[in-house]
């Protein structure tokens, strides 16, 4: 069973052993195993503790709907007249699914949060928002027009063939598109806000955006950056 270290791992054995006994089935050790943030604190005082026990919860829940999925996928038939309808495909469909949920959120929990939030002009992550926005003030008011929009999340990712960072809507309606590398999540799900902020979704996104983890920010871009130009042969 290969480990999909989306999060930090902790016991990923007993964690397939748990789903395999759930399922019944027996492991042919092929499918992936994620976790949620292990150790990650949401000190805020801009949401309440209920909040980030939902939060938390759904985080959970996707992740684990996602490693039953991938149990499942082990012992799918793969070899049947019509794909279209067959119970493989419909697997395919909700890991798809869960595995954008669950990082997208799980990127959203660790890059909030943080109360001495500073973006310095110094940074890369400043530079990077500058060069391909025109101002950073110019990033952040698309970012916000992005966040108001989607049902789900907001994010600002590095297109690997473009070579710039962009803001995107990520939801039903907008799936992820392909070549990119998000590096901030903003999630914008109801059940996220409403307990503290009812309908004023404005004044959420922007209380999320005060308290960006700009320091964990510019570790995924060194990362991203790093990572696209081993993609694309080092041109």
């Amino acid at each position: 069973m290969k480990n999909l270290q989306l999060y930090e791992a902790a016991d990923i054995n007993a964690i397939k052993k748990k789903i395999y006994d759930e399922l019944g089935y027996k492991a042919i050790n092929e499918s992936y195993v994620i976790e949620t943030p292990s150790g990650v604190d949401l000190p805020t005082e801009l949401l309440s503790s209920r909040s980030k026990k939902i939060l938390n919860n759904l985080l959970e829940l996707y992740t684990s709907e996602l490693n039953h999925v991938s149990a499942k996928l082990d012992t799918a038939i793969r070899d049947v007249k019509m794909p279209d309808a067959s119970y493989y495909v419909s697997l395919k469909a909700q890991e798809g699914r869960l595995l954008q949920l669950s990082f997208l959120l799980g990127l959203h929990k660790t890059n909030i949060s943080d109360m001495q939030s500073m973006l310095t002009m110094n940074t890369l992550t400043y530079m990077r928002l500058e060069r391909d926005f025109g101002t950073f003030d110019s990033w952040q008011k698309d970012m916000i027009a992005c966040a108001i929009g989607s049902e789900r999340f907001a994010i600002t990712a590095y297109n690997v063939h473009l070579r710039r960072y962009m803001n995107l809507i990520v939801d039903d309606c907008h799936p992820l598109p392909p070549s990119v590398l998000p590096i901030i999540s903003i999630c914008v799900m109801p059940q996220l806000y409403t307990r503290d902020y009812l309908d004023d979704r404005k004044s959420y996104i922007y209380a999320m955006m005060k308290e960006l983890a700009w320091g964990k920010i510019e570790e995924r871009i060194k990362n991203t950056e790093a990572a696209a130009k081993a993609y694309m042969g080092n041109k």
